[in-house]
């Protein structure tokens, strides 16, 4: 099951961020998972939610470009090797990981870390493949 992510993109300015996380503040939306990449010029912002609807209504109310993509969120072990084994199952299927980062979910002895797969059905099969917990809903 694919979990759904707001990519936002943001000019590279002060108070930016602090004008998105306020405006789904205002709008009651919880954040499950955030990243940002940056450059000399823009960022682009990759938000999990627990309302999404009211995320994007909220973003784009305030003038923010959003664009919403699928991702996968694997639940592993909270030990070492354990995202490195998740990474070889995907070399050794020749999948390509776009990008990844890690949810703010707390569960005792549990991660939940974020992939965005060039191939996401194939990456979704591998995944339940091995066993995974893929994780539904935040």
């Amino acid at each position: 099951m694919a979990i759904k992510q707001i990519s936002v993109f943001l000019e590279n300015n002060a108070g930016r961020l602090g004008d998105v996380t306020k405006a789904l503040a205002d709008a009651g939306v919880n954040l499950r998972a955030i990243s940002i990449a940056d450059t000399a010029d823009f960022g682009i912002l990759r938000l999990i939610v627990d309302r999404e609807d009211n995320a994007l209504k909220a973003l784009t109310s305030a003038g923010f470009t959003t664009r919403v993509s699928d991702v996968a969120a694997v639940e592993i072990d909270d030990v070492p090797g354990s995202l490195a084994r998740v990474m070889e199952f995907f070399k050794e299927a020749n999948v390509n990981i776009e990008y990844l980062y890690a949810s703010l979910e707390n569960k005792v002895n549990k991660a939940v870390i974020i992939f965005k797969l060039e191939d996401h059905e194939r990456g979704h099969k591998i995944l339940r493949e091995h066993g995974l917990s893929m994780v539904e809903t935040f």
